[in-house]
């Protein structure tokens, strides 16, 4: 991905389309500044709530421990704060430098991105952990209980500050992921994992009201005064914060697994629509991003699919290629009874000698434009293209019914269209029918699906006959005979001639003249009788030169 789709990606994440690049880092200040003032206000919450409200001090402690406590706790986010902002924009200094700088990530920027939300909740760790050492040891001269609460109280601050911040972090740096992930797919990492993110759920919504709990059944155990009301008490205000908080960590988890899940089944949905252009944004590092990234290769992968198989069904056709595509393929080929049309340029050799060569490659190309056109407006496929000659089939590889009548029509089209739409060519179109060999011929190494047989041969040497003609089309009469009455109608016989390389004379059939009136329908046994000669043959008279 270039740089300027990186750009354009980046644009579309941060929703500010246009935004200058110093904005756009300002905006990340703020949202780091924003994720850790919010996991460390609710972390504090939790610590004055379980201090002050739920768990109350062992028996003999004196009142003024309690301003002790608080002014310790007020103390130390003064220092706290400040080195853990510090540390965590030195952290995030490369992705800072992604946003303003934009292009391609490196290294740096990769692992910061990627392991951004780890590093954020190491460095808050080590500040809670320092902090609850400190509280406990400020408190171990008032007795092991009141170490122990206090211990056991910051612990508990720790792990929904924690939590948070990972959650928080995450959800915060979709758009620097999906601008690293659009570069290279995402790899399993141990701190980015679902399991990690469930863990993490568990940790706040279950093991922190646990805890809670144990801590008050120790106190409850060494306390003889601490009655059954303050129990109560104690416990109802601890499961309300646990009801609360649990939500909001189960929520934001949840999200968090179920967004990319929802991006995938949305472009699922797309491409079950057929539209192989979609594609989802990769913003999880996780397992769920390298199904979101998977999900991107599928897509990729039809749509080149797609594209050979259009690709391939212009080579050889759509019937063609579905029998390729759903069967074995195998040389050799089976008896088909099929109708062919076999149009061939005059003139192609001088032609090629007075024009350009791109000049002749354009009149070629309209050339078979409207042969390929007629041919399939009536149900046949270009077998191959030979030069300045196109072969065309009907009734392979799937048999069809009205072949003969179809390519009968197909013929008509191709002489009346091609001298007003391409008047500086001379064509000539010969159609037959019978039965063929058609199948796969060649090698190995190199095959491809073909028909063979004299009908085949007979169109092709009518073409050569035809190009002399006034029609410039001739085809075998006994077409006629196979094709819809209504078509029979706008053609004639005319005469038998022995084409060059066959045994026995072929009866001829020539379009009428548009002008000519139409013979009277006859039934299908007075049409085989003038097949076989009972009836005069209808003859045209030759048009003056």
């Amino acid at each position: 991905m270039n740089r300027e789709h990186l750009d354009a990606l980046s644009a579309k994440l941060t929703a500010i389309p246009g935004a200058p690049r110093s904005f756009l880092e300002l905006r990340v200040r703020w949202f780091v500044a924003s994720t850790v003032a919010i996991a460390n206000a609710s972390g504090a919450a939790v610590v004055l709530v379980f201090v002050f409200a739920v768990i109350p001090d062992p028996p003999g402690v004196p009142r003024s421990a309690m301003w002790v406590n608080l002014f310790a706790f007020l103390a130390y986010p003064v220092v706290a704060v400040p080195i853990a902002v510090l540390l965590v924009m030195r952290a995030w200094a490369p992705i800072r430098r992604l946003v303003r700088e934009g292009g391609p990530p490196d290294l740096e920027q990769r692992h910061a991105v990627l392991l951004g939300p780890a590093r954020i909740t190491l460095i808050q760790a080590a500040l809670w952990g320092v902090g609850a050492i400190g509280w406990t040891a400020l408190n171990s001269h008032y007795g092991p209980l009141m170490a122990l609460k206090m211990g056991m109280t910051c612990l508990l601050g720790a792990f929904t500050t924690l939590g948070l911040v990972y959650l928080l972090a995450e959800r915060l740096l979709r758009p620097a992921a999906a601008l690293v992930l659009a570069t290279q797919p995402p790899r399993e990492h141990p701190f980015s994992r679902v399991t990690t993110r469930s863990m993490l759920a568990w940790g706040l919504g279950t093991a922190v009201p646990l805890l809670g709990l144990i801590v008050v059944a120790i106190v409850a155990m060494t306390d003889i005064k601490f009655e059954r009301h303050e129990v109560a008490q104690t416990v109802l205000v601890l499961g309300c914060t646990a009801l609360v908080i649990s939500f909001q960590v189960t929520f934001v988890a949840v999200r968090a697994i179920g967004d990319p899940i929802q991006s995938v089944r949305q472009g699922m949905t797309r491409v079950a629509k057929g539209d192989l252009d979609t594609s989802i944004v990769v913003y999880d590092a996780s397992e769920l991003g390298q199904l979101q990234a998977g999900f991107n290769s599928m897509v990729a992968g039809l749509r080149a699919h797609e594209r050979l198989q259009d690709l391939f069904s212009r080579q050889v056709g759509p019937d063609v290629a579905k029998l390729a595509l759903d069967s074995d393929i195998a040389l050799g080929g089976e008896l088909k009874d099929v109708a062919v049309l076999f149009v061939d340029l005059a003139g192609s050799t001088k032609m090629a000698a007075e024009r350009p060569p791109d000049e002749v490659v354009a009149l070629l190309n309209a050339f078979f434009g409207v042969v390929v056109d007629c041919v399939n407006r009536n149900g046949g496929w270009i077998n191959k293209f030979e030069g300045d000659a196109a072969l065309a089939v009907w009734g392979a590889p799937v048999p069809q019914e009205e072949a003969a009548g179809r390519a009968l029509t197909a013929a008509r089209e191709l002489a009346a269209r091609l001298p007003l739409e391409i008047p500086e060519v001379l064509a000539g179109v010969g159609v037959s029918c019978g039965p063929v060999v058609a199948g796969y011929i060649g090698a190995e190494q190199r095959f491809e699906y073909t028909v063979i047989g004299d009908p085949v041969n007979e169109a092709a040497r009518l073409s050569d006959l035809a190009k002399s003609s006034p029609s410039r089309v001739l085809a075998n009469s006994d077409l006629l005979e196979d094709c819809d009455p209504v078509e029979s109608l706008h053609w004639e016989s005319t005469q038998a001639v022995t084409l060059r390389g066959r045994p026995r004379p072929t009866l001829l059939a020539s379009p009428r003249p548009t002008d000519a009136p139409l013979p009277p329908l006859l039934p299908p046994s007075a049409r085989r009788r003038r097949r076989l000669g009972v009836l005069p043959l209808l003859r045209r008279e030759p048009r003056n030169g």
